[in-house]
């Protein structure tokens, strides 16, 4: 089967490209570059040149239905995304083109190219607004009253999948992601808490918590996330399906665990609560197991391991690049297979995660 991933040089994106190779697919690979990285498709593009092609485009351009006519994918993940929060509240126009136009680009694109599925990568956190304790975790029914650009972008694609099934006859399955974390995952990018905090603990600098700690998070492990979205390419029509653990973690149990994994004693610090982000949340992934016959099964403590390793590894090579003078660990590719000549990418259409 042939396949297009868009935000495939992110972390969840490469994961799922990775295994997407591996399973014998044929994959295209959609990223502007701006959060993700081409140093996440290295096995891909060493190992799998006949199956994988790279192009650096952003999805709002007018080149990306041209490229789905060309390609022909059969099925199309949407992973693409302006995912921070923050940067949503700050800049919500910015949030509006990629979200909502970018979309609309991969759609139009979709049908064009007459794909029959969209599996969409849907921010989970951001859906519901802050959920009251005793709705937690949160299903699928639950009302969707977003309190931030990020989730009000994030509905507004789940509307137009919706409208594009009805219009077009392209089917859909939406999956809602929690906390995603996992290897590749980079701390200096849009990045979330367990990247961050296991790289500052790996070089002994102190875990910085924004508010008092108790804030809670459904953290996920990328396998788990990429497993079901290749669930998803034959089940779920039409649906929006939660794919997380359903439990609630603290950030300070958070650093605790991590610090406990690595052998070491973590040092916190405080900052003042960051605007628009949750005070708790956890997504039931009820309706994914009867729908896709998913389920997490990495235990947190596990995953953490595997990120403070890849962590670990990371700094090693940025130690060595560092005493020879140069830059070994980037993954930057003037030359991408297919796209414009490269030039400084804009913060738009990034890689998801």
């Amino acid at each position: 089967m042939r396949v297009l991933v868009t935000g495939g040089a992110g972390f969840i994106g490469s994961t799922l490209v990775d295994r997407l190779l591996a399973e014998g697919h044929q994959v295209d690979v959609v990223d502007n570059l701006s959060t993700g990285s081409l140093a996440n498709l290295g096995e891909a593009r060493a190992g799998h040149r006949r199956a994988f092609s790279f192009h650096q485009l952003d999805i709002r351009g007018p080149e990306l239905v041209p490229l789905m006519v060309r390609r022909r994918p059969e099925v199309v993940f949407h992973l693409a995304a302006q995912a921070d929060v923050r940067r949503s509240v700050a800049d919500p126009v910015e949030d509006a083109e990629v979200n909502v136009l970018g979309t609309l680009r991969v759609l139009e694109g979709a049908v064009a190219c007459g794909a029959s599925r969209v599996v969409y990568a849907a921010s989970g956190g951001t859906l519901y607004g802050e959920p009251r304790a005793q709705d937690l975790p949160v299903r699928e029914s639950h009302p969707r009253r977003p309190l931030t650009p990020l989730g009000v972008s994030t509905l507004a694609g789940l509307e137009y999948l919706r409208c594009w099934r009805e219009l077009h006859d392209l089917e859909f399955c939406a999956l809602a992601l929690a906390n995603v974390y996992g290897p590749r995952q980079d701390p200096h990018g849009e990045a979330g808490v367990v990247a961050i905090f296991a790289e500052r603990l790996l070089a002994g600098e102190p875990l910085v918590i924004y508010g008092d700690g108790q804030q809670t998070r459904d953290f996920v492990y990328v396998d788990d996330v990429v497993d079901a979205f290749v669930r998803a390419v034959e089940r779920g029509g039409g649906l929006l399906l939660h794919v997380g653990t359903g439990q609630e973690v603290s950030v300070l149990e958070l650093a605790r665990l991590l610090g406990k994994v690595a052998g070491v004693e973590p040092t916190l610090t405080f900052a003042p609560p960051r605007a628009g982000e949750l005070r708790r949340n956890a997504l039931d992934p009820g309706r994914a197991a009867v729908h896709l016959g998913w389920r997490p099964w990495t235990p947190l403590e596990e995953g953490l391991a595997a990120v403070l390793a890849w962590s670990a590894g990371r700094q090693r090579s940025g130690r060595k690049a560092a005493s020879q003078g140069g830059d070994k660990v980037s993954g930057r590719d003037p030359r991408p297979e297919d796209g414009p000549p490269r030039r400084a990418p804009r913060k738009t259409g990034a890689s998801r995660g």
